[in-house]
């Protein structure tokens, strides 16, 4: 069981520090309760205090800092900084979850990440619980595993989760994973999109902005963004039909299913050797139960390389390892 820890992110403002070195100036602060109340405030206390020189500096909700300089006919907003949280978990690598070298599967790995990304976001509000009546819900577009050593059997470990990136249809969630000394052996980048699970289309993330958006931080991701990754001409192929343990609650194939059909077809020796690696998923297409898949694996340089299809051809994922 998780259990949160309280870690806090206060993000870095020195780089505002020289808007108050300005001559002539007042500063006002206030408390707001949303960005439209903000807006609302400075321009009555402007009327009110006829100032036509004045440093509004506001926070919002306790996770906006707002400072802006109102001056005769316009407004410059000199800085928007989150102050969103990161969050810290903690786990114990569980029987269940280790292989024969009693240390943590890769794909146990991804399982902790994974979920802990649900239980972050159901605990701020914009989990799958809360978007299920609009008919939504969170799907997973492309995964970054950097592991530098995977964790023995019964070892207690710190998962730390935050958003810090999005676009108007993906969000990026990161993590890091790291024994109790502090010591990081694990990073990873998410990137995921709003679907609707009604018409199976991505939707836009400003559906959400009022519970999303106060939760993101400006620390920057922990490992480089997805790679590219391209077709090729397969070595080996397995087959594989999705049946019931499969599939997951949004009625497609579990994640993690995907990574666990590519590890069975890895040599032993690199699992054995406990070798450290990087993992980049692609979620291209969703697979569903009944289907046949195709898993075509291809090992060039230092990477070993897959490809998911469908019965009809269609690519339902890549992925590579590259190992180190």
């Amino acid at each position: 069981m998780a259990r949160p820890l309280p870690v806090l992110s206060i993000d870095k403002l020195a780089c505002v520090m020289p808007i108050f070195s300005a001559s002539s100036v007042s500063v006002m602060c206030f408390f707001a309760i949303n960005a439209d109340n903000f807006i609302f405030i400075a321009i009555i206390i402007k009327i009110l205090f006829q100032d036509t020189n004045i440093i509004y500096i506001c926070i919002i909700s306790n996770c906006w800092l707002f400072i802006c300089h109102f001056f005769d006919f316009y407004t410059k907003i000199y800085y928007i900084c989150t102050m969103g949280n990161k969050t810290t978990y903690r786990y114990q690598v569980a029987t269940q979850n280790v292989d024969f070298t009693l240390r943590a599967t890769i794909d146990s790995l991804g399982n902790y990440v994974l979920n802990t990304a649900g239980i972050d976001a159901q605990g701020k509000g914009f989990g799958v619980d809360a978007l299920a009546p609009k008919n939504l819900t969170w799907i997973l577009s492309k995964l970054v595993l950097e592991v530098d050593s995977r964790p023995e059997q019964f070892a207690d470990f710190d998962l730390t989760t935050w958003v810090n990136q999005n676009s108007r249809l993906v969000s990026t969630r990161n993590f890091t994973l790291s024994d109790l000394d502090g010591n990081i052996f694990c990073r990873a980048l998410s990137q995921w999109c709003m679907l609707d699970f009604v018409k199976r289309v991505p939707v836009s993330l400003e559906l959400i902005n009022d519970a999303y958006t106060p939760y993101i931080c400006l620390e920057p991701s922990p490992c480089e963004p997805p790679l590219r990754l391209r077709g090729f001409e397969a070595d080996v192929v397995a087959q594989h039909k999705v049946v019931y343990s499969d599939i997951d609650f949004n009625s497609h194939m579990n994640t993690m299913r995907y990574i666990a059909l590519m590890v069975d077809m890895l040599d032993l020796e690199l699992i054995k050797t406990n070798r450290p690696f990087r993992l980049d998923v692609h979620f291209m297409n969703e697979c569903l139960y009944g289907q046949i898949l195709s898993v075509g694996m291809k090992s060039v340089d230092n990477q070993s390389l897959f490809e998911i299809t469908r019965e009809d051809g269609t690519v339902a994922c890549r992925a590579a390892f590259t190992w180190r």
